[in-house]
């Protein structure tokens, strides 16, 4: 059985051309490694993965402040990746990038990379040079994207602020940039307004299901919004497994996500294929998981995502205890929430 990975990136010559020449060469702290379509493929056969559904990473098209630039990249970037699913169909899909924060020309661009290239999805940062997904001035590019049922990947990128010396961004700060993205999709109402978006959320969700509770009551506090709403909406993002399968992650991550919303990412060429073995065997020699499920997060989870892939059997109801310990979360939540309102 292969894999599909949900999580993996390519750089095309002419984007590595372009960071270069605005003086980038590195990503969330860590040199812009080498791609290659043969090397893409080897890495797959090395991880034991069928398909990959390919993404530009950070910094995407930001790194160009003008409008009319950033949508020249985003297009030449689309087209590139777009001959390159042409040319190994089973092997490849993609997430097309859109020059956000211009919700325009991302619109326009959306349109023309899901109807006219027939991409299988955009990437999204979670923050686009300081503004971050799910803030007010958005509703027309989810409206595009609802009304095609889009898949969403949303990626982190570099905070909105300085590094700390000795932190590098991609181990840290990329898990709580992914998380503020997801809170503001969940406090903002984006996910009940748009239900038919399928948002990725990269890396285990950063710290979304850890600290889903401890959210979902600030939601409450901050707005009013029910706190088992909320909870509900943080469980119904897609969660992809990269560098995130540790015995220490994966028991939150399974018990929190709806049944059916995990998938498999290795996060290559930017983690080494030796991480990607490493996070792989996390999953493949985790006793919570039995044969189907193993499955499932290897592989069906993500053919209901991207069909053209195959056929999957119908989501496994959710396990007991996981059932258990979600209704468990729901009453902490509203415990909480009476607590406050009495205050």
């Amino acid at each position: 059985m292969l894999r599909i990975d949900t999580h993996q990136h390519l750089i095309p010559p002419d984007y590595r051309k372009a960071l270069r020449k605005a003086g980038i060469d590195e990503a969330g702290g860590r040199a812009l490694p080498d791609w290659s379509p043969e090397a893409a493929l080897q890495t797959m056969a090395d991880l034991n993965v069928g398909t990959a559904v390919v993404s530009v990473s950070t910094p995407g098209t930001t790194f160009f402040p003008g409008r009319a630039d950033a949508a020249a990249l985003a297009r030449d970037l689309n087209d590139y990746t777009a001959q390159l699913v042409s040319d190994h169909p089973d092997r490849f899909g993609f997430f097309a990038t859109v020059p956000m924060p211009h919700v325009d020309a991302a619109v326009a661009e959306t349109v023309r990379a899901l109807d006219d290239l027939k991409a299988d999805g955009v990437v999204l940062l979670a923050n686009n040079a300081g503004t971050y997904l799910g803030e007010d001035g958005q509703d027309v590019l989810f409206e595009v994207l609802n009304d095609r049922a889009a898949v969403v990947f949303i990626h982190p990128a570099d905070l909105p602020g300085p590094t700390v010396p000795g932190v590098a961004p991609f181990a840290a700060d990329f898990l709580l940039d992914t998380t503020r993205a997801a809170y503001l999709l969940v406090r903002n109402g984006v996910r009940r307004r748009y239900p038919d978006i399928r948002f990725i959320l990269s890396h285990a969700g950063g710290f979304v299901p850890y600290a889903s509770h401890r959210m979902a009551v600030a939601i409450m506090a901050d707005s009013g919004a029910s706190p088992a709403d909320c909870l509900d909406d943080f469980a119904g993002f897609y969660f992809d497994t990269a560098l995130s399968s540790s015995a220490a992650a994966l028991p939150t991550l399974l018990a929190f996500a709806e049944p059916g919303h995990i998938t498999f990412g290795s996060d290559w060429p930017f983690a080494p294929v030796a991480a990607g073995k490493l996070f792989a065997a996390g999953l493949e020699v985790y006793p919570g998981l039995d044969e189907a499920a193993h499955r499932a997060i290897d592989r069906d989870n993500a053919l209901r995502l991207f069909p053209r892939f195959g056929s999957a059997p119908p989501p496994a109801p959710r396990p007991a205890v996981a059932g258990l310990r979600h209704i468990a979360s729901r009453a902490v939540v509203r415990g909480l929430a009476r607590v406050l309102n009495a205050r």
